[in-house]
């Protein structure tokens, strides 16, 4: 996959902040670049993945401010604002999730999304998101998992959509406080910039206790979605 390098100009307008706070953070060691011939580099897969990990630990004014900042830099006006529940099929919804494991969660939720016929190699997807569990747990401490791969494998997927899965008890998921996890995302990407605008708009969805209330109630795939729907449409107002 093509990346490309920020300087500390270009960076600075892609994060909507100015020059020299971004100079500033590159010294401090709190952005991944490197220098060459004196100024600052910042490759694009690493300046993803900085903001994927910023995301998750985020408030909510946090979160609103960085998909503000994703939304500028959609990939033009024909690009459509992400929409939750129409990347949510119902094939690829199970309520509930059998699996008791942190190993079943996985192979069962790539199992799940490709049942949908839009993942095509759901062992490989297996695989990927397990190393990328490996490398550092997506558990929340709201009982709620993100799952994904470290990068996007749009070769393996028709389409970018998310699929999840609830248990009716819940399994040990390498949370930072060791609590249990019972409910599971998986976010199927196909570039960096759409998984990122995926997983801010998803953070903030999750972040309303409301939202989590009825996921957790909903006894159904349907239910499920409708729940999704209205929340997002409520909180975001359909955008």
């Amino acid at each position: 996959m093509a990346t490309k390098d920020f300087d500390v100009d270009t960076l600075a307008a892609y994060l909507h902040v100015s020059p020299q706070q971004v100079a500033r953070m590159a010294d401090r060691g709190k952005l991944p670049g490197r220098k060459v011939s004196g100024q600052w580099r910042f490759a694009e897969a690493e300046i993803h993945h900085w903001l994927e990990e910023r995301i998750g630990v985020s408030d909510e004014d946090e979160l609103i401010r960085m998909e503000n900042v994703l939304e500028r830099h959609r990939g033009g006006p024909e690009e459509e604002a992400v929409s939750l529940v129409k990347m949510l099929p119902l094939l690829a919804i199970a309520v509930p999730l059998r699996a008791k494991t942190r190993g079943s969660v996985i192979d069962e939720m790539t199992q799940l999304a490709a049942q949908t016929g839009l993942l095509w190699d759901p062992e490989r997807m297996a695989a990927a998101v397990r190393e990328r569990e490996d490398l550092h747990p997506t558990a929340l401490d709201i009982g709620v998992a993100l799952l994904h791969p470290r990068r996007p494998m749009p070769n393996i997927l028709a389409e970018p959509f998310l699929a999840f899965g609830r248990t009716y008890h819940g399994v040990p998921f390498g949370g930072v406080r060791g609590g249990l996890t019972d409910m599971f995302f998986l976010i199927l990407s196909t570039d960096d910039r759409g998984h990122l605008r995926t997983l801010a708009r998803l953070s903030r969805l999750l972040s309303d206790s409301t939202t989590l209330d009825g996921l957790r109630c909903s006894e159904t795939s349907a239910e499920i979605r409708d729940w999704v729907a209205l929340r997002e449409a409520e909180l975001f107002g359909g955008a």
